[in-house]
């Protein structure tokens, strides 16, 4: 790949004092490819150290999402062939989320439309977090037989009660009013004023633009479920997490014992341990680095080839996991994934 294509991936602007990335695979809702993370990475780390850029701001082209996360089926292929493609992925993709985490200007990620998986490091670890009335964020990984990484469980494990947890374990989306209670997100701009504050950014400071764009945001429906989510997914054991949710009188707590026993077991309960593990860890980088290992452990496993088989290769829909059954994993098993 030339050097132009990869740069037409990542559109990269310098208008007045704002540096605008913009991730430009609109057909993937931009998802994430290697070529994406090392463009993305140099170019924060030249504009750190250039004076003239005081604001940098990262948005996805096209009207579906900032970032649907990262290129699977580059992942799976990976994976199948024995390269080593997919921890070269992670590596330098988990080491540009450190760095938008403790990036010395002011980040700003609008979180506009999708935002799932790698889409969830490259803005919520950033500095000011945007949502809008279309937001939907998610780490919908136990689905394709993975986990949430990009330290994402980091995040959820500090989310109010048990909020994190039925959004891991579910693999779901979130609204922009419920990232902000999640505390995946700290501002609300409607997304028919996104031009106006692009434009604003330019020439005025964070602070200032905010005061003039920012709303209140409308009411969050997930928190107004956390009787029941804060009861039904105590503890660290999934299979009792998920006969709670099987035997409560809440319709949606039900349906979400049904979906968590849709995804992989094996996903769910490491997803599960990674959670509580999460409040232990003494830092995002920390969280980072037992990401790797963990993520690295996958591609040695049955699940996430037979997850990305069934999602997005030939899309039957139809995995069939080993075990089965939430029941058939083990502690020992899970414990492995940390190591």
């Amino acid at each position: 790949m030339s050097g132009t294509e990869v740069e037409a991936e990542v559109l990269r602007r310098h208008r007045g004092s704002l540096g605008h990335l913009i991730l430009n695979r609109p057909r993937a809702i931009n998802a994430l490819n290697q070529n994406m993370v090392d463009t993305l990475s140099t170019t924060l780390d030249a504009w750190a150290h250039n004076d003239d850029i005081r604001t940098v701001l990262l948005s996805g082209s096209g009207d579906r999402g900032l970032c649907a996360g990262g290129d699977i089926v580059a992942i799976y292929r990976s994976v199948v062939d024995g390269r080593d493609d997919a921890q070269r992925f992670w590596a330098s993709e988990y080491a540009l989320d450190a760095a938008i985490a403790r990036y010395p200007k002011p980040y700003v990620a609008l979180m506009d439309g999708l935002v799932l998986g790698g889409g969830i490091g490259l803005s919520a670890h950033g500095g000011v977090r945007i949502v809008t009335e279309r937001t939907r964020v998610g780490m919908p990984e136990v689905s394709i037989g993975f986990f949430p990484d990009v330290a994402s469980t980091y995040l959820l494990a500090r989310a109010p009660g048990e909020l994190g947890t039925h959004l891991a374990l579910t693999g779901g989306t979130a609204s922009g009013a419920d990232a902000i209670a999640l505390e995946l997100a700290d501002h609300f701009v409607p997304s028919e004023r996104l031009p106006a504050l692009i434009d604003a950014l330019e020439t005025r400071a964070v602070d200032d633009v905010l005061g003039e764009f920012a709303e209140q945001p409308p009411a969050s429906e997930i928190v107004t479920q956390r009787d029941w989510i804060d009861v039904a997914y105590a503890g660290d054991d999934a299979v009792a997490i998920v006969e709670r949710l099987a035997a409560s009188s809440e319709p949606d707590a039900r349906e979400a014992a049904a979906t968590i026993l849709r995804k992989s077991p094996t996903s769910v309960a490491v997803t599960l341990a990674a959670l509580r593990r999460s409040r232990e860890l003494p830092s995002l980088e920390a969280a980072l680095d037992r990401d790797y290992r963990i993520a690295s452990r996958f591609t040695r496993g049955t699940e996430v080839v037979e997850g990305i088989r069934a999602q997005v290769i030939d899309k039957d829909r139809d995995p069939h996991w080993s075990p089965a059954t939430l029941s058939e994993v083990t502690p020992e098993a899970v414990a492995q994934y940390f190591i």
